[in-house]
């Protein structure tokens, strides 16, 4: 039976049996028994790690160890409220902090203060993911989002299409971005935040299947 430790675009942790690309950590959410209880975070440092570093090895949900999240690419764990770790993707935590810092026009700001902005950025008072409006011609490629007249489904901005996101990969069901759909205003998934730093330069890791033909 798979472990819930799947993290959605929308920011649910689910069972699943994908593998995703990325891992993350918002601290101990499990019991003993590797089952997760009501919390959904522990601390407001979420990152988005290596599932490989070092040669380090440890069981998933080891008791009284933080619980191990996965995202199927790293533009889905944006869109869920995470960025770049600085221990094991420092030079990708580098980039991001480079370009929130250009979208800003200030110095870089340190790991706290994004985590602050982040936290207030990615969940209501009620504990659910909070989302934003948006202009789809002011969204950066590697954006999630859901479309007015679909918002079951959400989809992935890269170059000029707009990939239907699945659990275990990426769908092109010829969707495209055009003048016509350029205008219409999509409820966004990713924090304003890391919208900044794609729209300043910052390009996630996107999974094989969202990649050009």
């Amino acid at each position: 039976m798979p472990l819930q430790n799947r993290v959605t675009p929308d920011g649910e942790i689910i069972a699943d049996t994908m593998r995703g690309m990325f891992m993350g950590n918002r601290g101990i959410l499990h019991d003993d028994h590797r089952t997760l209880g009501t919390s959904r975070w522990k601390h407001p440092h979420w990152i988005i790690c290596l599932t490989e570093f070092r040669g380090r090895y440890r069981e998933v949900m080891t008791p009284r160890r933080y619980t191990e999240l996965f995202f199927l690419d790293e533009a889905v764990a944006l869109a869920a409220g995470h960025r770049p770790c600085a221990e094991c993707r420092r030079t990708e935590y580098n980039r991001y902090v480079d370009a929130v810092s250009l979208a800003f026009d200030q110095i870089p700001p340190r790991a706290a203060s994004l985590d602050r902005m982040l936290h207030q950025e990615r969940v209501t008072n009620r504990r659910q993911q909070k989302t934003h409006q948006a202009r789809l011609s002011e969204l950066p490629d590697g954006t999630l989002l859901r479309l007015p007249y679909n918002p079951g489904q959400i989809r992935l901005r890269t170059n000029d299409r707009l990939l239907l996101w699945a659990k275990d990969r990426y769908f092109d069901d010829g969707m495209r971005t055009g003048s016509k759909s350029e205008d219409q205003t999509v409820e966004v998934l990713t924090p304003p935040l890391s919208v900044l730093a794609l729209k300043s330069g910052y390009h996630p890791v996107l999974h094989p299947t969202a990649l050009s033909p």
